[in-house]
């Protein structure tokens, strides 16, 4: 990143991270597989489920976005390095005023015509139940005009087709216990469902945070 991307057009360093992505779902033992259709082009705010670490992984590997990651991840060993070269945007949960900047920076981002993801729980779940969906990033949406489009996420093993709970990372997990869970698992699926882009106008953000809420739940149901 810091040798070849200064030369690199934004396409260019798109395909790269995603490329990337795709590697490390392979030297993890984790196959993608993408059902419904990604974005074609921005602008586009995708909200998912948010189960591990290799969410962003995952996604990145099916499509190349800006994600809305908490500040601490920039800091992670190697996924900091990556998030950060995606262009990643940042977020002080600690600070509460901190969400007014990042709706705006999202906001400019969007209308910029850039693909953004966000995982409006708010923190990683075991998967069984969706948290409920917090609402203020979901303003960056209308303020810009830009359709927001619901995504699920489930890891799966490969030979049965069951849930995975290897790569959860929740509680007290910490980073490396969950990636040797991962590479010690059986061969893993992760499985990313697109659901159908929403036109944002008119839409009451709280409103829309629970419908998104089920639209993610019955799209990770669908997974298979």
């Amino acid at each position: 990143m810091r040798v070849h991307f200064p030369r690199m057009t934004p396409a260019e360093r798109q395909a790269r991270v995603q490329q990337w992505s795709a590697r490390m779902l392979g030297i993890m033992g984790v196959e993608l597989v993408v059902q419904g259709t990604p974005p074609a082009e921005g602008p586009v705010l995708l909200v998912s489920n948010h189960l591990s670490w290799l969410d962003v992984t995952a996604i990145h590997a099916a499509r190349h976005v800006r994600f809305v990651s908490k500040s601490g991840v920039r800091h992670w060993p190697l996924i900091g390095t990556l998030s950060t070269g995606a262009g990643s945007l940042y977020i002080e949960r600690e600070r509460r005023r901190d969400a007014v900047r990042v709706v705006h920076d999202m906001t400019d981002a969007l209308r910029n015509g850039d693909l953004i993801a966000v995982f409006p729980e708010g923190t990683t779940s075991d998967g069984r139940e969706l948290l409920p969906f917090h609402a203020n990033l979901l303003q960056a949406a209308i303020s810009s005009g830009a359709p927001v489009q619901p995504l699920a996420l489930r890891f799966a093993d490969a030979a049965s087709g069951e849930t995975s709970s290897a790569p959860r990372y929740i509680g007290d997990d910490n980073l490396l216990s969950s990636v040797w869970n991962t590479l010690r698992a059986p061969p893993l699926h992760a499985i990313v469902r697109f659901g159908e882009p929403q036109p944002s106008s008119g839409r009451d953000r709280r409103h829309w945070a629970r419908a998104l809420r089920d639209d993610v739940q019955r799209l990770r149901s669908q997974t298979c």
